[in-house]
């Protein structure tokens, strides 16, 4: 597995484009035609168990929430991530005919939700019945995924149930600057939350292994601790630490680490709905990396623009360690080796800022 380092994960410039992008109406209704067309007869039911022999069909909206499913799945069913580029953005993602087809005719559908992945709505809105995991939908579900745990009866777990908690708060922290933070890739015990939901679905698509598919999710559950641990170990050593980050896509991260994200709200904010920030934003942002009132720099390699790179340059030039993070897998990397790496990266980050 792929160590954790400083190494950074080299991107292109552009700038990002953040504002929930609707595929285009002529392009959307041929891709929903094309998908009626080429589905199954059963495809939107949501019920009927696969026949013998026959493999689940898994579509992801991302390669993030592929490996995840191809950790439950194993080699009893295939999984198919819509977006697998390392530098794609899928908050802008516009869905092809063939993805919609693809979505269409999936036995299982996970996607992040939120607002995050909408093309995975707009195709799902011409199939109702589908079955799906919405990520987003179970984040606030308990897990014993941070501190002491026993593990006697995992293997055995129900499947999950969705949270009531409001989404704007998670084991007793609110989200920083307000509002609802959609990048629960970055919340362990979600993804835990989607593995087991995942092999809910696939128990009931295919009975015949709905033991293996449970065993998977367990054997994630435990690979989850592996990051957790890392996560747990900075939360020890650096209790509300400062830091800044470009924008807010790992605001878990932080959580589980018990770091304070100091970035003014207008700068991130900013970044993210893919505008300039205000000028008072920029200098207040720049003056904590300056006169070093951070620790570490949390920086989005995928989209990034001249405002961003600004910040970074700043942040090197005062010293101040930046750690990469990205919004789709590395390539070479599934979702534990990924998590892992940036956990050890931030923790070095942590350990050698001064």
């Amino acid at each position: 597995m792929p160590q954790g380092d400083l190494t950074p994960l080299t991107a292109p410039t552009r700038p990002r484009r953040r504002a929930a992008v609707v595929t285009a109406g002529l392009a959307l209704v041929g891709a929903l035609t094309l998908a009626a067309c080429s589905s199954d007869p059963n495809a939107g039911a949501g019920t009927a168990p696969l026949a013998d022999g026959q493999r689940a069909n898994i579509v992801a909206s991302t390669d993030v929430w592929g490996s995840v499913a191809a950790a439950v799945a194993g080699d009893r069913a295939d999984v198919t991530s819509i977006i697998n580029d390392a530098f794609a953005d899928p908050h802008s993602f516009e869905a092809s005919p063939r993805d919609a087809a693809a979505i269409t005719d999936a036995d299982l559908v996970v996607y992040n939700g939120g607002g995050y992945d909408e093309f995975i709505d707009d195709v799902l809105a011409g199939t109702p019945g589908k079955r799906t995991v919405d990520a987003f939908a179970l984040f606030g579900t308990e897990t014993d995924l941070h501190g002491d745990h026993d593990h006697a009866a995992e293997a055995a777990a129900a499947p999950v149930e969705p949270a009531a908690a409001e989404h704007d708060s998670h084991d007793g922290h609110d989200h920083d600057h307000g509002g609802v933070n959609e990048h629960v890739w970055y919340d362990t015990p979600t993804v835990d939350a989607v593995a087991k939901q995942i092999a809910a679905e696939l128990g009931a698509i295919d009975p015949a292994n709905a033991a293996a598919y449970t065993a998977n999710a367990a054997s994630f559950h435990e690979q989850l601790h592996a990051v957790t641990a890392i996560t747990d170990s900075i939360a020890a050593a650096h209790p509300q630490a400062p830091v800044a980050q470009t924008e807010p896509i790992a605001h878990y991260l932080l959580v589980a680490t018990d770091l304070k994200d100091e970035t003014p709200e207008d700068f991130t904010k900013a970044i993210e709905d893919g505008n300039d920030p205000p000028p008072a934003a920029v200098a207040a942002t720049r003056d904590l990396l300056a006169d070093k009132k951070v620790k570490v720099l949390i920086y989005n390699s995928q989209t990034q623009d001249k405002a961003t790179q600004n910040i970074r340059e700043a942040a090197e030039s005062a010293g101040i360690p930046v750690v990469e993070v990205t919004e789709t897998l590395p390539d070479g990397f599934d979702y534990i080796q990924w998590q892992t790496r940036t956990a050890e990266s931030l923790a070095a980050a942590m350990n050698a800022a001064h």
